[in-house]
């Protein structure tokens, strides 16, 4: 079923489109905006972001594909992502994986049946100074151990 922006939501993209001097290049911004408002980078929001955009979905896809930050399916309320890079991983986020996925009983790229969680390893969220670090939706989480993130997941399970 085809998805559509809200006129509220198109709107708020052509203010951003404007502030550029070629429309294609507010892809990033439009594809943030297509997460908020449909949860996830499903096809369906590629073509409506592509119509928005005026590229080609495949354009819309490629650039969706390469960045981590994007989801292409649908994520748990709660999304883990770990940092699985050198900086992280020698600094212990191998542990911080399974940490998780013993407490949680997911491998990466899985969710929970309730759909609280959902867990993915990324490539570097940027804090290399400060690993291991894991991202919880848009929250970064660093210098985690693996006794840590037990804790934070028990705290997300009582919200």
């Amino acid at each position: 079923m085809p998805v559509q922006f809200r006129q509220e939501v198109k709107d708020e993209f052509e203010t951003i489109a404007s502030r550029y001097p070629v429309r294609r290049a507010a892809l990033l911004p439009a594809l943030w905006l297509a997460q908020r408002e449909f949860g996830f980078i499903s096809m369906e929001a590629v073509k409506a972001v592509a119509d928005l955009v005026g590229c080609s979905p495949v354009q819309v896809l490629e650039t969706a594909g390469f960045y981590t930050l994007y989801h292409k399916e649908k994520p748990g309320k709660y999304h883990l992502q770990v940092c699985r890079t050198i900086s992280c991983l020698l600094n212990g986020s191998e542990g911080i994986q399974k940490a998780i996925e013993q407490k949680l009983g997911l491998k990466p790229g899985q969710v929970t049946p309730d759909g609280q969680f959902s867990y993915q390893a990324v490539e570097c969220l940027a804090a290399c100074h400060k690993g291991p670090c894991m991202r919880v939706n848009e929250q970064y989480h660093e210098n985690l151990t693996p006794e840590g993130v037990g804790k934070l997941i028990e705290g997300l399970k009582k919200k």
